[in-house]
């Protein structure tokens, strides 16, 4: 049938543009492709032909480039919340697991013949504390997220907010595993070595901080394209 693809290069085409997850992705593109069909169906119903009927409904229903736009806001913002929800739950969880090994398989660091030195225990401080920040800011962030979701501010705005919230946290998060591991290195690196399941605790926590950081990395684009 003349025209009977117009619909379909448009959502295609709107497809080409979009990026994020997919289930989000493509419930939008099956609300599009079924509000435009519904249009062209009641155009039909007013006496224009198929192709007519098609094109006057993907007109209506706006440029690609600016439905695009839209939709990419809330790929993005979809995208950050549960990127969000991740960090509220894997950070905290990540580093409980190695704080239980650490007090299981090694012992308090002052129980050493020689003590850490204060530089090393406020090293340590700062990794416990930027756990339970980084949850903290994840937990602020989807409460300020939604409290502004409903005061009508864009899901383009909220994207860019979820997304630099991410970055943070994750690169505090990122930072305090680092930072343990290199003073640790320094002062002592041994200590790296002296429980297998701390080592591997480390290495998770470590893998998770970086998996983590990719996910922030990508909301930003996601909100920004």
């Amino acid at each position: 049938m003349a025209g009977a693809g117009v619909i379909d290069e448009y959502v295609t085409a709107l497809d080409r543009r979009l990026r994020g997850p997919d289930p989000v992705k493509d419930d939008l593109l099956a609300e599009a492709r079924d509000s435009l069909h519904d249009a062209a169906a009641a155009h039909r119903d007013r006496g224009l032909g198929e192709e007519a009927a098609q094109r006057r409904a993907v007109a209506e229903f706006g440029p690609v480039t600016t439905i695009a736009r839209e939709y990419q806001g809330l790929l993005g913002l979809a995208y950050g919340a549960r990127t969000l929800r991740s960090v509220l739950l894997v950070v905290p969880l990540a580093y409980v697991m190695w704080e239980l090994n650490r007090r299981f398989w090694i012992g308090e660091w002052q129980d050493f013949d020689a003590p850490p030195p204060d530089w090393y225990l406020l090293v340590a401080r700062f990794t416990d504390t930027s756990a339970w920040f980084v949850a903290g800011a994840a937990v602020l962030a989807l409460l300020v997220g939604r409290r502004l979701a409903r005061a009508a501010v864009s899901t383009a705005t909220l994207a860019r907010l979820a997304g630099v919230v991410a970055v943070v946290a994750v690169g505090v998060s990122l930072l305090g595993n680092v930072a343990i591991l290199a003073a640790t290195a320094y002062l002592d690196a041994a200590r790296l070595l002296l429980s297998p399941p701390v080592t591997a605790a480390t290495v998770v926590s470590l893998v998770i901080a970086l998996r983590l950081a990719v996910l922030a990395r990508r909301c930003v684009v996601f909100s920004s394209v």
